[in-house]
């Protein structure tokens, strides 16, 4: 498995830095985001650095399944029972801050903060 010493969220998996655990397992970590900008906000992330979405392949395709099939369950025990969003932020243009794939999850009553 993959790991990049610099990046933040490899740090995050390899309890080097705290987090806040929404769920773990073999392949994947979730954790609350450190700037919520709902109610409910955390990530899922692989435990295998992959820098972004652009640098998924067709042999990452079963982990980012994965991802979504986790995410509506996670988001529910979470406590967002009426829907929730799903954001994957790739490369500068796309927002993204931190190069370790990760999926936002948010949902919670509305409105939101705009971020």
């Amino acid at each position: 498995m993959s790991h990049d010493p610099n990046c933040i969220f490899c740090k995050i998996v390899a309890g080097e830095i705290p987090s806040r655990k929404v769920y773990e397992d073999e392949e994947l970590y979730a954790f609350h985001d450190i700037r919520p900008h709902a109610p409910v906000h955390f990530m899922i992330i692989p435990k295998q650095h992959v820098a972004s979405l652009d640098e998924a392949t067709a042999e990452h395709a079963p982990l980012l399944g994965r991802i979504l099939t986790l995410a509506p369950q996670l988001a529910r025990e979470q406590g967002a029972t009426n829907g929730f969003r799903t954001v994957i932020n790739t490369g500068p243009d796309g927002g993204q801050e931190v190069y370790h794939l990760h999926v936002h999850v948010m949902g919670g009553p509305r409105p939101w903060k705009v971020g």
